[in-house]
């Protein structure tokens, strides 16, 4: 016997799933982002300048709270 497909309908997928992964991915890239430039300033601040330790820790320090404030989570105030 011949297997025969389920009928399709259009928009009728739950998306659920493929929402909450797109939600981590942006998650994971945005922190992620934020981690690699906090890295990359104090490193090239430390090594490649004359600043030292605490002149690369200091600006690094400044950049991730800066970072982590502008892209914390907001939810929509309810009206």
């Amino acid at each position: 016997m011949a297997h025969t497909q389920p009928e399709f309908h259009h928009g009728g997928q739950d998306t659920t799933e493929n929402l909450e992964s797109y939600r981590l991915f942006l998650a994971i890239a945005k922190w992620g982002a934020l981690h690699v430039a906090v890295v990359t300033v104090v490193l090239t601040l430390w090594f490649c300048t004359g600043a030292g330790f605490f002149g690369g820790l200091i600006p690094g320090a400044i950049l991730a709270v800066l970072g982590i404030w502008l892209l914390r989570s907001r939810h929509p105030r309810e009206h």
